[in-house]
């Protein structure tokens, strides 16, 4: 059963405003997930993935980056499908990065820790 057609055609047939309310769904379960991992396994983004400081010029990349893209590049597609399969993954991730720096780790920490750059960098 080849899956890509029925997900095409799903993203064909469902309106714009539903694309928004499914990417805010899907904010939830990466922020859930994200909150798995900071609280329940005990990460530390800035601590357990220094190691990519090297590949990014010491720069951080949040996923709500490229969340952005995402958006941008379905407003600048042709529409249909794609435009909405983009904007759905790009509203999920900068929205569910927006809610974990400033609502979960500002109201947790007392601090979004937004950091732009890897300490020491």
């Amino acid at each position: 059963m080849d899956v890509q057609p029925i997900l095409w055609n799903w993203f064909d047939s469902t309106s714009t405003v539903a694309v928004f309310w499914y990417g805010l769904a899907l904010a939830g379960l990466i922020e859930g997930l994200t909150c798995l991992f900071r609280f329940g396994l005990g990460m530390h983004a800035t601590r357990d993935t220094g190691w990519m400081a090297v590949l990014t010029f010491g720069y951080r990349i949040h996923h709500g980056y490229g969340g952005v893209v995402l958006i941008i590049l379905a407003v600048l597609s042709s529409g249909g499908g794609l435009r909405k399969a983009l904007l759905l993954v790009g509203i999920s991730l900068l929205v569910s990065d927006a809610i974990h720096h400033f609502l979960v780790l500002w109201l947790v920490t007392g601090s979004p820790e937004l950091d732009i750059r890897y300490p020491g960098h």
